[in-house]
């Protein structure tokens, strides 16, 4: 107890925390943690931040967001890095709906929907239009032809998905719902991935019907929107996690598992659609990760928790709604008293899961833990090497008995009384190698608290998904030939270095084809990026390139075999290249 009092407790930065300051404080309270609402003039542990990487400049310790991770989650980008996916693997990415990108691919969406509507008369599609960076339900909505999308200016200076629209969803209480799952980043490189065994289920606020031309504008009913509902005079503000129009998700697995469901499989397969959706995220954010922290520059390490909308079909399957990289962590919700006149009011629903869910995240975080966790590494490391020099001194000892190494002996005795009492060894009645614990184990708060509320998905299943990583190996060459450090954008001289350094070109690929192909490339994805501050080759440009160079060069295979080859090539030469390098430079 005393050297657990004498220990530092860690600190955190929450000045940049906003939204989610109330759940954090619970947390830092259950955790005995020390916070700096203000921020502090020296380094702390933890940086909490509300919206993004970049709301305080961190040179050091840990930040709770990513670089590049509100890019990467955007409904357009997250709608390219699934079609990717769904080109390589088309029945493991089958859980996100079809989508089209606006404007650009309006004419391929027109096209599609006809040719699909004339192969099959009986069809009659649903679609939601989202815009790319709307939240909260803000400018969502659904058509039934092409020709009603709202084409008016401002689709031009705000782009946006259109995706075919979930007709058929599982109902509670004759009720549309979502549920809100978080997942936990804590590692890019290695992966790490943790689910929240908890959720929120969101409810519309009116009865469901499958949509119509008379019920597409009522939002109420098929928008599951908490941020849309609460406006509805039907919204049911409730204490109990198994009523009103927000409950936990827990609450619904034992409603549907009283009648027979099997929700075993359900969390199976929702943990099967977060691990393939971080695998498509990853590379993108790689990228963003390598130019705000470059490799061998001092910076911060990242987690981060994010948002899962997944919506159940009749028959349970699990269907990706999207990713928010700052799901809301408010514990309260305002309540009008009068007109006009508005109070906080606690939600117990909420504070139940997303205290858990902060809190349990900092604690798979703490910094002196992973300390106490090399301390404790050590101690029973030097206990499995040195076994047989403890046991040498035992029979130095012991062998030393005339009084001509006496001297010696004595020597040897204070040595190991040493040892011992730095607890750097066992004693004599102990075997060799004993487990032992360091000497200054002492309980920790944790000791008190729930069990952890986050379970590891990744690499715990990496076994059943590391073959989909292709994008990401993909991403890594891209990342090779960056050259410059801090960019996101790749040059034509690297493209060609790539090119050249790989073997690629030949007598039918002439390194003139190869600056066609990229200035092609380059100029179309350009055209489609929303800011242009920076020239050159983006990572999707580079995939597209890279896909298209392996389907030239292995004509008979499908196309996640051509990339696979092509990508080993790569790396067989790359690699062969750099012990050639090696010798050189040792000769």
């Amino acid at each position: 107890g005393a050297e657990s009092a004498r220990r530092p407790g860690v600190t955190v930065d929450s000045s940049k925390a906003k939204t989610s300051l109330e759940a954090l404080k619970i947390s830092l309270r259950q955790l005995r943690w020390k916070e700096f609402p203000f921020g502090r003039r020296l380094p702390c542990d933890i940086y909490w931040h509300g919206v993004s990487f970049h709301d305080n400049n961190i040179f050091s310790g840990q930040v709770n967001k990513f670089p590049g991770m509100t890019e990467t989650v955007r409904k357009i980008t997250l709608s390219r890095a699934m079609r990717t996916m769904r080109d390589l693997f088309p029945l493991e990415y089958n859980f996100y709906p079809r989508s089209w990108i606006l404007p650009e691919e309006l004419p391929l969406f027109v096209a599609e929907v006809r040719m699909m509507k004339d192969s099959n008369p009986s069809w009659k599609p649903t679609f939601i239009v989202k815009p790319d960076g709307g939240c909260q339900g803000d400018g969502i909505y659904l058509i039934k032809d092409p020709s009603d999308i709202r084409l008016t200016g401002s689709i031009q200076s705000r782009p946006a998905v259109v995706q075919e629209y979930i007709c058929k969803p599982l109902l509670v209480d004759k009720l549309k719902f979502d549920i809100r799952l978080y997942v936990l980043l804590k590692s890019l490189e290695p992966l790490e991935i943790y689910i929240a065994k908890d959720g929120l289920s969101r409810f519309c606020t009116e009865p469901y019907q499958e949509p119509t031309l008379k019920n597409l504008h009522q939002v109420f009913m098929h928008l599951t929107n908490y941020s849309l509902n609460i406006h509805s005079g039907n919204f049911i503000h409730s204490d109990s996690a198994n009523t009103g129009s927000k409950r936990t998700f827990s609450s619904i697995l034992c409603r549907l598992s009283s009648r027979g469901a099997d929700v075993k499989k359900l969390w199976s397969d929702i943990i099967s659609l977060v691990i393939k959706t971080i695998i498509a995220l990853t590379p993108e954010l790689k990228v963003y990760y390598q130019s705000d922290i470059p490799a061998g520059k001092p910076g911060p390490t990242c987690f981060q928790i994010l948002g899962f909308d997944i919506l159940l079909m009749k028959d349970l399957k699990p269907v990706l709604l999207e990713v928010n990289a700052n799901p809301s962590m408010r514990i309260e919700h305002e309540q009008e008293l009068s007109p006009g006149v508005f109070e906080n009011v606690p939600s117990p629903v909420d504070e139940k899961v997303k205290v858990a869910v902060i809190r349990d995240t900092l604690r798979l975080m703490d910094p002196q833990k992973k300390k106490r966790k090399d301390t404790h590494l050590s101690f029973h490391t030097y206990l499995l090497i040195f076994p047989t020099q403890l046991q040498s001194l035992h029979a130095g000892i012991a062998s030393m008995k005339d009084k001509q190494h006496k001297h010696h002996s004595l020597k040897l005795s204070l040595k190991l009384k040493f040892y011992l009492k730095l607890g750097l060894c066992p004693s004599s009645e102990q075997a060799p190698g004993a487990s032992e614990e360091p000497p200054d184990a002492a309980p920790s708060p944790e000791a008190a608290l729930p069990s952890l509320c986050l379970k590891q998905v990744f690499p715990k299943y990496a076994r059943h998904f590391s073959y989909l990583r292709l994008v990401d190996r993909v991403a890594a060459l891209f990342i090779r030939f960056l050259g410059v450090k801090g960019t996101t954008k790749l040059g034509p001289t690297g493209f060609r270095t790539f090119i050249r350094n790989c073997k690629l070109s030949n007598s039918n690929f002439s390194m003139a084809a190869v600056d066609i192909l990229y200035i092609d490339i380059t100029r179309r994805w350009n055209s489609m990026a929303i800011d242009h501050k920076e020239s050159g080759m983006c990572l999707q440009a580079f995939v597209e390139a890279f896909f298209c160079l392996a389907q030239k060069k292995y004509k008979a295979l499908p196309l996640h075999k051509q990339v696979l080859s092509l990508i080993e090539l790569c790396e067989c030469r790359l690699a062969a290249l750099h012990g050639k390098r090696l010798v050189w430079g040792c000769g």
